[in-house]
């Protein structure tokens, strides 16, 4: 009876044992073998989880740098608030309507600090293990796009809504869980409200998985940019221009970068980083 061909990996272990049978030395060179690919595959990750918590330290450390006081913020909190009105809606009105249902705030306030930080690390992670090809790209979005946030932050200090006395609860204070407990005062900044990053790193989630995937799936993740704008308004952490800032920055983000250079699906694939699992396109990690 015939099996029909062997595996090339299988062939490739019996020539190494056959080799060095008797000897021990075939599973030695196995081992070393493994080890080396192991290691090989080790340091990139460790290279990647050590620059992505630079970012998250900067990240933290940037919205600390606003220098101007609450006083800075409050007035450009009453500027922002007189340019919206003739062309978008009152934040607060929004806000009042959705408290109307019960755990509404809850359910925001879980949202705003649950899902910010984990849910773009989910992105990072599928997109390093399953379509390597798109990670470099996106990774150089998500620091262009912190980047350029953080010197909004600076340029212009913004209390948001809860803080700004137009009439705006402030749902972490009345119901919780809040993203600024008290232990925290001397450490978040609490007035740089432009741009959202929330939005922004939202936006770019979403972008990133319906470019990256073809599941029907991408849809359903694609709903927490959407999802974030309502629930940065109803916790009243964020005016709506805070969100179109945000999404202008990333394109700007995406647009420079990619005239830049910046590494691209098609690159990667050129360079031999293409993972064989990113072939399936049909299937979707949840980001």
């Amino acid at each position: 009876m015939e099996l029909g061909p062997v595996p090339a990996e299988v062939s490739d272990a019996k020539v190494v044992m056959g080799r060095n049978t008797g000897t021990g030395r075939g599973t030695m060179v196995s081992t070393a073998a493994a080890r080396g690919v192991l290691r090989g595959r080790a340091r990139p990750l460790l290279v990647e989880a050590g620059l992505l918590l630079v970012l998250f330290a900067f990240y933290k450390w940037g919205r600390t740098l606003v220098e101007q006081g609450p006083g800075q913020a409050m007035s450009n909190a009453a500027l922002l608030w007189g340019f919206e009105r003739p062309w978008l809606p009152s934040e607060v009105a929004f806000q009042h309507w959705a408290l109307g249902w019960e755990h509404t705030a809850f359910l925001a306030n879980v949202y705003y600090v649950g899902v910010h930080f984990p849910g773009t690390a989910l992105l990072l992670i599928w997109l390093y293990a399953r379509h390597r090809s798109s990670y470099a790209r996106v990774r150089n979005e998500l620091v262009a796009l912190t980047a350029a946030g953080l010197v909004v932050h600076t340029l212009f200090p913004l209390a948001p809504p809860r803080l700004a006395g137009i009439g705006a609860v402030d749902t972490m204070l009345t119901v919780g869980p809040s993203a600024y407990p008290a232990a925290a005062d001397g450490i978040a900044n609490q007035y740089a409200a432009m741009p959202s990053l929330h939005i922004g790193w939202a936006l770019l989630v979403a972008v990133a998985v319906v470019r990256t995937s073809r599941s029907p799936w991408r849809w359903a993740v694609a709903l927490h940019a959407p999802v974030t704008v309502l629930v940065v308004v109803v916790t009243a952490n964020h005016y709506w221009t805070d969100g179109i800032v945000a999404a202008a920055l990333l394109a700007g983000a995406m647009a420079l970068l990619s005239a830049a250079g910046s590494p691209t699906a098609h690159d990667d694939r050129e360079s031999g980083h293409r993972t064989e699992v990113e072939s399936r396109d049909d299937e979707l990690v949840p980001a």
